[in-house]
């Protein structure tokens, strides 16, 4: 169920929702301005179980898990006022072909429709992918399991539109992966937005088992996602994933007595301005006030590096999910259970405020009656924090814990400001000088409440603009793209500035570039010494490395010694790969008392061919 701590999955919470719920009493005193804006009924829906999203249009969509007409769940459009309509029923259609228990946040679309996905239904019951128009006509673009279940089953984690038009999810199950009872691992899809499946990945419990939660875009053009459980410690994943399909997994949680570190992460991460992830853990921690622990708050970078900035101690949050950094820098989330009303069995929820440096703040406490089991908050164009809660409220239709609520929360951050940037510094990886690397991207968005206008977009240094769609007015609320990329004239470390020029009031906004120039081809050591060595006898062996830092392959190598010296030993053929390495031996054999001279010499198709390294020796 919902309310349980995080070592079941999220499906498994969600489908007994109608089992348990918790009890009500007195509603507690307020941090913060916080009104409830609806209650779910039952008839107009009952226990959302995703976030919320913020339209083109300034109001919010969102689903709920269940009831409706058809009792197997909505999506509902509600204003910023409260005016809550409900847009579509689930299993309308004979067989539930239309889908059932929509989960995951909605995503809006190009087109201004919104996309989802069921953890259920469709013309196989293991769940769609469907399109709906905010006046509410639903079309159902992919059944799952239509490929004997190798293309996933149950999608649970909402989907993510990406740079290059098409959707991205995962699956709780399904694919190739053989897991447990051979319902498989769960897969990452890529489908374009006219229903077409162009490949799927499969988990395969190593690299990772059971994804529940959205993949986010990096502006590196990257995917990134979390699995709930597999990997090498069996307690989950952080992966990294290609637009062409390659998964490198960049963190196993649980590799700390405790799983201090965290275990189990639940929900979708965020790109920092700062460059770095940042994410949630269901459960582990350091608190031992719950079960398995209460979870935690965790940065990584995109190498891999993991960092827990907090662990919830039942207290202030258990099980947090739904993270965002908002206009001010922080970090902001709900944790679905936990904090310090005595309304729920083990607490009803709460919101909370985390600074990158990782001090939290609880800013309100669900009490029940307001709504438990917050499914995280979003910030508005308003500067408020707009959300759902699985349960509570004043409805009495779902049983004494409530259907679930939607809810504001006014923290005093004011108005969003005009424009945000995706992230304020962007690095790029070393990159041969004289040649060009590959874009990366910084998304702009219109978080104002009035139209902005661009009058220039401009990159200095050895940095240029790529690409851009941040030309005449963006509308409020809608995004655009700056694509930038890196040519270095110059060896060493360089810098640069993005600067974006509008009417905004936080004009204009900039953005830190930084690369680093390298020749195509390195030997290194460039030099190295031998110890005093016996005439005509052979030292033992050094190593040199070559290094192809180019995108192409290196051709034609040769490699060849003077003096006293010989290569013993390579790896090196006549060509190396791009960004490939390969190794030489040298030995040294002095033929003469006193210091000996040489010199290691690699020639090849580089422009800084040949590469050397000097030799010196001593014979005795």
């Amino acid at each position: 169920m919902k309310i349980a701590i995080a070592t079941t999955l999220c499906f498994a919470r969600a489908v007994s929702i109608v089992m348990t719920l918790l009890a009500v009493t007195a509603m507690v005193a307020l941090a913060q301005t916080f009104t409830t804006l609806a209650n779910f009924d039952g008839t107009n829906g009952s226990f959302p179980i995703a976030n919320l999203i913020q339209g083109s249009d300034g109001n919010f969509y969102g689903t709920t898990f269940g009831n409706g007409i058809d009792v197997y769940g909505t999506v509902f459009q509600i204003t910023p006022s409260g005016t809550l309509t409900t847009l579509y029923n689930f299993c309308s259609q004979t067989g539930c072909t239309d889908g059932k228990y929509p989960g995951g946040t909605l995503v809006e679309g190009n087109d201004g429709n919104f996309y989802g996905v069921t953890e259920g239904g469709g013309s196989t019951d293991r769940g769609t992918v469907f399109a709906i128009t905010p006046a509410g006509a639903l079309t159902t673009l992919y059944s799952f399991c239509a490929q004997a279940c190798t293309d996933g089953s149950h999608p649970f984690g909402g989907l993510s539109l990406a740079d290059d038009g098409n959707f991205y999810g995962t699956t709780n199950d399904g694919g190739t992966g053989g897991c447990g009872d051979g319902g498989g691992c769960g897969t990452v899809f890529k489908l374009a937005p006219t229903g077409q499946m162009i490949w799927v990945f499969s988990f395969s419990g190593n690299d990772g088992l059971n994804p529940e939660s959205s993949l986010l875009q990096g502006t590196d053009g990257n995917l990134y996602g979390t699995t709930y459980e597999g990997g090498v410690n069996g307690f989950g994943t952080v992966f990294e994933i290609t637009t062409g399909g390659t998964l490198t997994t960049l963190y196993n949680f649980c590799p700390q007595s405790g799983c201090a570190d965290g275990s189990g992460p639940i929900s979708a991460l965020v790109e920092g301005t700062d460059g770095n992830f940042y994410g949630t853990t269901g459960s582990g921690g350091a608190s031992s006030n719950c079960s398995g622990g209460c979870g935690t708050v965790f940065q990584i970078t995109e190498a891999g590096t993991l960092t827990t900035l907090h662990s919830f101690d039942l207290s202030d949050g258990s099980e947090p999910v739904g993270l965002v950094q908002a206009s001010d820098g922080n970090f902001y989330g709900a944790a679905l259970l936990g904090g310090t009303s005595s309304n729920c069995s083990g607490g009803c929820g709460t919101v909370f405020e985390l600074t990158p440096t990782g001090t939290l703040t609880t800013l309100h406490n669900f009490d029940l009656t307001g709504g438990a089991e917050p499914d995280g908050a979003i910030q508005a164009r308003d500067g408020k924090f707009y959300g759902p809660t699985y349960s509570g409220g004043t409805s009495g239709n779902c049983g004494s814990g409530g259907c679930g609520t939607v809810f504001s929360l006014d923290v005093g951050l004011g108005n969003a400001g005009a424009v945000t940037l995706s992230r304020t510094s962007l690095p790029f990886a070393k990159q041969v000088i004289n040649t060009t690397s590959a874009a990366k991207t910084i998304t702009v968005t219109n978080s104002g409440t009035a139209p902005v206008k661009f009058n220039s977009v401009a990159a200095s240094g050895d940095f240029a603009v790529s690409a851009n769609t941040c030309a005449g007015t963006l509308a409020v609320g809608k995004k655009c793209k700056i694509r930038i990329v890196f040519t270095p004239t110059q060896l060493g470390p360089l810098t640069g500035t993005l600067t974006i020029s509008d009417d905004a009031a936080n004009s204009p906004q900039t953005v830190a570039l930084s690369g680093t120039g390298v020749v195509p081809v390195t030997l290194t050591p460039e030099s190295a010494t031998y110890p005093k060595r016996t005439v005509g006898t052979a030292s033992p062996a050094k190593t040199f490395t070559l290094t192809n830092s180019q995108n192409i392959s290196l051709d034609n190598i040769a490699i060849g010694t003077n003096g006293d010296f010989a290569v013993s030993a390579t790896t090196c053929t006549t060509s190396l790969p791009a960004k490939g390495k390969c190794k030489i031996s040298v030995t040294f054999t002095p033929t003469a008392i006193g210091t000996r001279t040489g010199q290691l010499s690699v020639s090849n198709n580089a422009s800084n061919s040949p590469q050397t390294a000097s030799l010196t020796g001593t014979g005795k």
